[in-house]
């Protein structure tokens, strides 16, 4: 955090109740984990379903700290000279002082939504963006409620640009996050099946997305997808700016089917010396659109995409033992498996291998999602299936006794990764593809 603020002013904005004898004291950041304060700090302590870091009050006061914003409830220790915000919602502290610093700051921000291709889309964005001026991005998983603030409040006067990536797992999440982020240009990768478990059908998924479109900064941009069978409705129910992406040849900045990445935009082709599977195009596309929209220059998205580095974990390449690896260990959902399989399936370099574990949180509708991957396999040529998980064993149950591929099925990777080391042994093309929690990266270290 990077905040310069009074502790009256931090009142203010939080809507605290000040207790302190010095409320002109400034607040320079605040400490959010016990165990690394240091005397002098300022602590807060967030509560969550699972979490209540007010018991940790009396630790870190010993310690040293002298301001702490804690929601109301407990009992201040007697003789202490700390100053004290208290307030009714811990989490709305952050935020409201989130997007306090965000709208205080000079940086364009542009938010990045969507089912898949949000961090490869950020990262290119980002790229780009860097050619042009200091730039900061959220990291990692920090992309909900909790991190996307966390990320605001790391802006400085340096930043030129901001770029965060906002993810979603309930119906209102883009909405609370983009409302911090206020983004003047707001973007959508797609919308395909991805936590139905809570989303329960597409349409409250494009519902949620869209959310960002209301969140965007007077004389905002929206940039959307225009392959997407949904949010090629934006086109009529979107009355802002826009720029959509895509192969449709209506889109305002057109992929052109070509082997290397180019694009047209306002009557003007551009061609990058780089080759791209389809899905990174489409990403590529957005984070081009998004800094056309920011008031980059086509010099710039070139220099940025060409210095792009692909994230590890997202369909990353490693050669290993003679065989050609594709890591993709990050997330998985139907969309996902599918663009992965694709790839799987123009491998030249046989047998076609594919490590698969479950895709998760998709509720009622994963039983039928798993078995959509066993057609999947044997569309694209997969000559051995090695699946795992609960859910995966819907696949196995239709690929165990079909022809030309030979299946494999325990309810962890452990309970065949012999015979998967077997089959390595004659080379090819492997694919390890699975939800996060599946912690499917970890078999390489096994085989």
């Amino acid at each position: 955090m990077k905040l310069d603020l009074t502790l009256s002013k931090i009142a203010k904005i939080t809507g605290a109740e000040l207790i302190s004898s010095a409320p002109q004291t400034k607040v320079t950041a605040f400490v959010t984990d016990s165990r690394v304060i240091r005397p002098g700090d300022a602590f807060i302590a967030l509560k969550g379903k699972n979490h209540d870091a007010r018991q940790f009050i009396p630790d870190v006061l010993k310690k040293g700290a002298t301001v702490v914003l804690a929601e109301k409830g407990f009992d201040i220790p007697k003789n202490t000279k700390a100053s004290f915000l208290l307030v009714d919602d811990s989490l709305k502290a952050l935020q409201a002082l989130a997007k306090y610093h965000r709208m205080n700051s000079t940086l364009k921000v542009a938010a990045i939504t969507g089912s898949n291709g949000k961090s490869t889309t950020k990262q290119m964005l980002r790229a780009i963006c860097e050619t042009a001026g200091e730039t900061i991005a959220n990291m990692g998983n920090f992309n909900n409620q909790f991190g996307v603030p966390f990320s605001l409040l790391e802006i400085q006067p340096k930043h030129k640009y901001g770029i965060f990536e906002l993810g979603a797992s309930h119906p209102g999440d883009i909405e609370e996050t983009a409302s911090l982020a206020v983004p003047d240009v707001g973007v959508i990768t797609n919308v395909s099946a991805a936590h139905l478990e809570f989303f329960h059908d597409l349409e409250t998924v494009y519902k949620t997305k869209t959310e960002i479109a209301k969140c965007l900064n007077f004389g905002g941009t929206l940039v959307y997808n225009a392959d997407d069978a949904l949010l090629s409705r934006l086109n009529t129910e979107f009355k802002g700016k826009r720029i959509s992406f895509g192969f449709h040849p209506g889109a305002d900045l057109q992929i052109l089917d070509t082997e290397k990445f180019s694009f047209t935009y306002k009557g003007e082709a551009y061609v990058l010396d780089l080759k791209l599977e389809h899905h990174d195009k489409l990403n590529a596309a957005a984070a081009a659109a998004a800094a056309i929209a920011l008031g980059l220059y086509m010099d710039n998205v070139k220099k940025g995409l060409m210095n792009y580095t692909p994230m590890p974990m997202r369909l990353e390449r490693l050669h290993q033992k003679g065989v050609e690896f594709i890591l993709d260990c990050y997330n998985a959902n139907p969309a996902s498996m599918q663009n992965a399989l694709e790839i799987l399936g123009r491998e030249i370099a046989k047998p076609r291998i594919a490590v698969l574990g479950d895709m998760k949180e998709l509720g009622d509708t994963s039983k039928e999602y798993h078995r959509l991957v066993a057609r999947q396999v044997l569309d694209n040529g997969v000559e051995y299936a090695f699946l795992a998980g609960p859910e995966m064993k819907y696949a196995y149950e239709k690929l165990k006794n079909a022809p030309g591929v030979k299946a494999f099925y325990a309810p962890t990777p452990s309970g065949w990764t012999k015979n998967l080391s077997a089959v390595l042994k004659k080379g090819g093309t492997c694919l390890v593809k699975a939800s996060r929690s599946m912690n499917f990266e970890n078999i390489l270290k096994e085989i």
